[in-house]
């Protein structure tokens, strides 16, 4: 099941840490698109198994997580991998260098509250943080997530309104960092056209890229209404990884690499704006 497997996910790669309050049922319903019955029974085989602990007015509060070591000066890996465990080894680094494109920047905010509260509890101490974020423009309706009628806006602005709140996450995260000592921006572009992939590129060394996979559901809006919708997978979605090595520079990987880099590299200088309201 999609939200079982991702929610999993997210336990093991660190999204969610132990004694953290997951996002409430109806919020949860709401970000896979499907019933809260079918979150209860999600949530319900977690508990049964010891992740989750669930208290009438308290909501959901993780209770322990997978033992998933991050990798220590990580070696040449492929396939598909967790975006969580190479920023945590990032972030054991003096310099932290992450640039990424994607429809939101809701993974990397949940990765840089946990990085954050590592720094806050004096467990890594990175003396510089440079981000740069890439993001579609929110002056115009995107391909997806869309409404099925075209007529209907209101799936792009629910989707305008969730990635306005994840930058203002991201830079607040920033500025945490800067009051604990870290030379810390973040600086955020848009692009006007829909990302095909989501893409994330870490000290120059590790990319991690995953093209989007369209497909209907059902999106429930702030209020509880159903919209049959265009939409894609997000914090689920399969990442695969790929290490610069210049010795290896004509690689797969090597060439893979460059392409990409160089990709973002045009869309942020050549399309990219600086925008007030996305």
């Amino acid at each position: 099941m999609l939200v079982e497997s991702v929610l999993r996910e997210q336990l093991a790669n660190g999204t969610y840490r132990t004694g953290q309050t997951l996002p409430t049922q109806r919020q949860l319903a709401a970000e896979f698109g499907v019933s809260r019955d079918t979150v209860q029974r999600v949530l319900g085989r977690l508990s049964d198994e010891g992740w989750l602990a669930s208290r009438q007015g308290s909501g959901v509060r993780v209770l322990k997580v997978p033992l998933v070591e991050p990798p220590e000066a990580p070696g040449p890996r492929r396939g598909a991998v967790s975006l969580g465990p190479l920023i945590h080894h990032a972030f054991e680094q003096p310099q932290v260098v992450l640039d990424t494109f994607a429809l939101t920047s809701e993974t990397l905010w949940n990765h840089l509250k946990v990085q954050a509260e590592r720094v806050a509890a004096g467990e890594v101490a990175p003396e510089r943080v440079r981000l740069r974020v890439l993001l579609p423009s929110g002056r115009q309706r995107l391909a997806y997530p869309a409404a099925k009628d075209p007529a209907d806006d209101r799936v792009w602005r629910r989707w305008r309104d969730m990635a306005r709140r994840h930058v203002i996450g991201v830079k607040g995260l920033m500025a945490q960092l800067r009051e604990l000592g870290v030379d810390a921006e973040a600086e955020v572009r848009r692009v006007a056209l829909t990302p095909q992939y989501k893409l994330y590129v870490i000290n120059d060394r590790d990319l991690l890229f995953g093209l989007y996979e369209v497909f209907e559901r059902t999106i429930l809006l702030d209020d509880g209404t159903p919209v049959p919708a265009l939409d894609v997978l997000g914090l689920g979605s399969v990442l695969s990884h790929h290490r610069w090595e210049p010795s290896e520079a004509e690689s797969h990987d090597g060439r893979l690499f460059s392409t990409m880099r160089a990709s973002f590299e045009s869309y942020w200088e050549q399309l990219g704006e600086d925008e007030d309201d996305i």
